[in-house]
């Protein structure tokens, strides 16, 4: 056991889902305001330190700095500061221990670093995920009629997917019009009428359900694992309306196309999220962003996560956004979460010791590579 739990410790992982990080240097405000999914971080309940995911930046992040563990914010903040942002971003993806990368460089308020500069920061092969939704405001901002717009916007897709090479797509309907999308694929008609409702706001802000559902559809035809954006994120999004159990109707639809798709984040829906992956031949999930916001409680998120979720339908992600730190929170917190799982299964003698081993490779980077069609590293 202990070979294998080693094993863990330093298993390559396939992140199968980021974002870029900030090319600039940080203070407290806008360290902090990078650490939270909440628009301002300074609030009467004070500082993003006093969290779970505050804590675990400190336990984990502060030696890859050289400081010991738990150091103050004070000190880590110093320490960061002292070696400027390049250093740290690099200390931070090349300690993740990532083979490879699937960037959705969809939402960038600021510049930040390419999936070729990550890649090369992280010592990893990076690609690309395209966001429909800004290729179908682009193609607003660029004029188009309402009947002329679905083929605008496949002509689009298709041309940006093959110029930069795209592994997947995704859909962030969940923060413009929730997941409860009939499965149906929309009709031409109803597609020109949406763009023309759209049109005639003259705001480019996509929040047509029929729309949302049109580029769903478009992805698949593409034949690109389709990324939903699922359950926990920033406040744009009504909860509520962000349970996967939603997308049932589409899942039934999308099926026999036998493409991918991927169920992202999903806390707090995570367990729902696995009975989807369990019943749908298409469907894999991963818990992202929630392992590092969980901190010291990721592990009881992985177990929960992995109740009903075939071992072959499980990634890693990590969501990184903004802040390098959270690559490597991510990665850290995973394997010791997957170490903590396969050890309590071991002891209760629930699986060999062999089948840990396989079932660690598959989760960390088989299953991704499998499904992404990534090339052997």
């Amino acid at each position: 056991m202990s070979r294998l739990l080693s094993y863990v410790e330093t298993l390559p992982l396939v992140d199968h889902h980021c974002h870029g990080v900030v090319r600039r240097d940080l203070d407290r405000t806008a360290f902090e305001a990078l650490l939270t999914e909440a628009d301002a971080p300074a609030n009467l309940g004070g500082t993003l330190f006093d969290s779970p995911i505050g804590f675990a930046v400190r336990r984990w992040c502060g030696p890859v700095l050289d400081l010991p563990p738990h150091a103050t914010p004070e000190e880590y903040l110093a320490r960061r500061a002292d070696l400027g942002y390049a250093d740290v971003t690099r200390r931070f993806l090349r300690g993740a221990g990532l083979t490879e990368m699937c960037v959705d460089t969809g939402y960038a308020p600021e510049p930040l670093l390419s999936p070729a500069e990550l890649g090369e920061a992280a010592n990893a092969s990076a690609y690309e995920v395209v966001r429909l939704e800004q290729i179908a405001e682009e193609v607003l901002r660029t004029g188009c009629t309402a009947a002329g717009y679905a083929d605008a916007v496949l002509q689009r897709l298709a041309d940006t997917a093959r110029e930069h090479q795209a592994v997947a797509v995704k859909s962030i309907a969940a923060y413009r019009v929730g997941l409860d999308l009939p499965g149906e694929r929309p009709t031409a008609a109803e597609v020109t009428a949406a763009a023309d409702r759209l049109l005639r706001t003259g705001r480019v802000r996509l929040a047509e359900p029929v729309l949302h559902r049109f580029l769903i559809w478009a992805g698949v035809d593409l034949g690109l694992p389709v990324q939903v954006h699922v359950g926990y994120g920033d406040r744009d999004i009504d909860l509520h309306r962000c349970n996967p159990l939603l997308l049932t109707g589409l899942l039934r639809a999308t099926e026999p196309t036998g493409v991918p798709v991927m169920l992202l984040h999903n806390y707090p829906f995570h367990r729902e999220a696995g009975y989807l992956a369990q019943v749908f031949p298409h469907v894999f999930v991963d818990v992202g962003l929630a392992m590092h916001n969980l901190g010291h409680r990721s592990s009881v998120l992985l177990a929960e996560a992995l109740e009903l979720t075939p071992f072959g339908k499980f990634l890693f992600a990590t969501d990184a956004y903004g802040l390098p730190e959270l690559y490597h929170l991510g990665a850290t917190l995973f394997r010791r979460a997957l170490s903590d799982y396969l050890r309590a299964a071991l002891a209760d003698d629930a699986m060999a010791e062999a089948d840990a081993a396989r079932l660690a490779d598959l989760i960390g980077a088989g299953n991704a590579r499998r499904v992404y069609r990534l090339p052997s590293p």
